[in-house]
Parts: C-alpha cells; sequence; structure tokens
C-alpha cells in the first residue's frame, strides 16, 4: 500500500508560525458528569481514554465564536490586525451551507477577505497549514490565519458509553507569513494522505446529502458520530508513525533527534503506542488530553499553546507534529520552535 504523500519546499519559501493563539469554552465537565447517565466509570475513562475533564461549549455557542476567540488571540501574539485569507479547519461547521470560515473572518473584524473551510477530520489543521504554506509560496497572499475549532461534544451521542467519554470542545490558531525553510518556527515538509475505503470506521452518517428522499436521513441515530474504536486504533497509529518518519526524512532529521512529538491528542493510549513505536521517550511527548479531551481540529494548536505555556516547549526543540482524523486522513510536519512567539489563551 501506498505510503503518505511528501510535498518538498519547491523554492525558497516555507510558511512560518508568527502568532499562537488558543481558546477553550469555561464551562468544565468532568469523569463524574459524563459517568452519571453512561455504564462506566471514571477508572475505566482515564485508563482506556486517558481523559479527566473536558471544555464543553454553551448552547449559544458556536464554532464560529470558537474560532474568533482563538483568532483574536492568534493575531494578538503576531502583533497584526489584519490577514490576508482565513482558513478554518473543524468537523463542525455552524452550518451545512454556507461555510463557516467566512462568518470567522466576519466576527474577526475582516468582513471581505478570502475565507474558506478544510474539512478532513482530525488532521484538518495540519491539511490547512499545508493550503497556506502553498499561498504562500505562490505569493498570492502575506499573512494567513488557520484556526482549527469544533464543538465536538454535540457530534456525539451522550448516552454512547465510546464516544460520549472522548470529545471536547475548543479552539487553536495560528498567524503564518513567508520564512525560509529552516528557519525557526518554520514548517517543515510535509507528509500526509487518506484513504476514502474506510469511511464506516469515524463517520457521522445522516445530516449530508449523500442520503435523499428518504426518513433515514433524519434518524435520530445518524446524527451522531459512529467509531469503530479498535479500526480507528490500528489505523491511527499506523499511519501517525509513517508519517513522522516520511516528514523527518524529509527534513533531513532522524526521528531520535525529535525533542518533542505533538501528537493528536485523540486518545492517550494511540499516542503513548505512536511515541514507543518510534521509540520516543515519554517526557518528548507533551499531552493535555486529560484536561480537554479529544478536540478533533483544535487538538494541535491547542496542544501547542499547552506545551508553550508549561515550558515544556521551549526555544530551539525539534518538534514533530502528527495527526490522524476521519476519512481517512493523516498528515505530519516538522518545525524548530521559535524565541518570538508567545502562545496566548
Amino acid at each position: 500500500m501506498a505510503r503518505s504523500e511528501v510535498i518538498p519546499h519547491l523554492s525558497g519559501i516555507a510558511a512560518r508560525i508568527v502568532g499562537l493563539g488558543a481558546w477553550v469554552p469555561p464551562r468544565r465537565m468532568t469523569n463524574a458528569e459524563v459517568c452519571s447517565r453512561l455504564d462506566t466509570s471514571d477508572e475505566w475513562i482515564r485508563a482506556r481514554i486517558g481523559v479527566t475533564t473536558r471544555h464543553v461549549a454553551e448552547p449559544d455557542t458556536a464554532t464560529s465564536d470558537m474560532a474568533v476567540e482563538a483568532g483574536l488571540r492568534a493575531m494578538k501574539s503576531a502583533g497584526v490586525d489584519h490577514v490576508d485569507t482565513v482558513l478554518l479547519a473543524t468537523a463542525t461547521p455552524d452550518h451545512p451551507i454556507p461555510g463557516t470560515a467566512p462568518a470567522v473572518a466576519h466576527g474577526l473584524g475582516l468582513p471581505q477577505v478570502p475565507a474558506f473551510d478544510v474539512i478532513a477530520g482530525c488532521s484538518g489543521f495540519i491539511y490547512c497549514v499545508n493550503v497556506a504554506a502553498g499561498l504562500l509560496h505562490a505569493g498570492i497572499c502575506r499573512t494567513v490565519l488557520v484556526v482549527g475549532a469544533d464543538v465536538m461534544h454535540r457530534a456525539v451521542d451522550p448516552t454512547d458509553r465510546i464516544t460520549a467519554p472522548i470529545f471536547g470542545d475548543g479552539a487553536g490558531a495560528v498567524v503564518l507569513t513567508a520564512g525560509r525553510p529552516g528557519d525557526p518556527g518554520t514548517l517543515g515538509p510535509v507528509a500526509w494522505g487518506s484513504d476514502g475505503a474506510r469511511v464506516a470506521p469515524l463517520c457521522i452518517p445522516g445530516g449530508g446529502f449523500r442520503r435523499t428522499g428518504t426518513g433515514s436521513a433524519d434518524a435520530e441515530a445518524d446524527r451522531f458520530l459512529r467509531m469503530d474504536g479498535k479500526e480507528v486504533f490500528r489505523h491511527a497509529v499506523r499511519r501517525m508513525c509513517e508519517a513522522v518518519r516520511d516528514a523527518a526524512a524529509a527534513a533531513g532529521w532522524a526521528v531520535e533527534d525529535v525533542d518533542r512529538l505533538v501528537v493528536h491528542q485523540a486518545n492517550a493510549r494511540i499516542s503513548a503506542t505512536v511515541a514507543d513505536t518510534l521509540g520516543v521517550p515519554p517526557e518528548r511527548v507533551p499531552s493535555n488530553i486529560g484536561e480537554v479531551g479529544n478536540t478533533s481540529t483544535a487538538s494541535i494548536p491547542l496542544l501547542l499553546a499547552h506545551a508553550a505555556g508549561t515550558g515544556d516547549l521551549i526555544p530551539g526543540h525539534r518538534v514533530a507534529v502528527a495527526a490522524f482524523g476521519a476519512g481517512f486522513t493523516w498528515a505530519a510536519s516538522t518545525l524548530v520552535w521559535p524565541d518570538d512567539v508567545e502562545a496566548l489563551s
């Protein structure tokens, strides 16, 4: 089976992170609250998933609202009040039509800039960053805001023991400008791919337009995420490990050169297995799933902000980022952490 597609730098331009912002809703949902409606326990959730608490949005807070909060913080971190383009990675758009990114741009006070959504599951943020890199490389844009935001707790059946304990809500964002490949803060080559033959193991069957003219499309159960945990686990580990190896090699790194492995916070056991398979020591693998759960497209920027804020990620660290999501999709890249970016949350 083919490995990830690796996109090298085609010129002396790479996308550079100059701002980083994060936001999670104030309300915390503890395991005790989850367990009150499910046949499970705090001990089981901690052991099998790694989550202790997660943040959930209030009913009047949408994906776009969270994206605006994270975007404002990223722009403040970058010291800018304008960007040329807004890209939004999300699995939970405000509406099927239109896209949510234009609403985010409007909320940021940028009502006429180009703005569009990228739907690539939990890999969406890295996908968006790669799209932004292409825009910068082509000279179409000088600054791009990339946001990952999801209200995932609304996508799961609150009575489903498999999915309900996993997910939380949140948003993270970066401001990107053109930089020179290899400079601190610039993204290295991206290894990414998809396997559309495996849609069913991680899917919300209803709400789209594949099923039309039948009542089944509106069935209550079809509104929620369905997940084959074993299948997702197996493919997530395999694909993220492959992608990290490929991205590191394309950057001229050995995996053992990686100081911090930033893995999408899908499940603590998945992250640990990826690190173990790659031979990366646990102390080099930041984690915040215990506090925020699986936040889907927001996971990578939230974890970067968390690690930078706690001092676990410091200037000069060689960082590999990797994600896997519905589709199936996967992506990985590299960067050297810069000394001039303050994470704002």
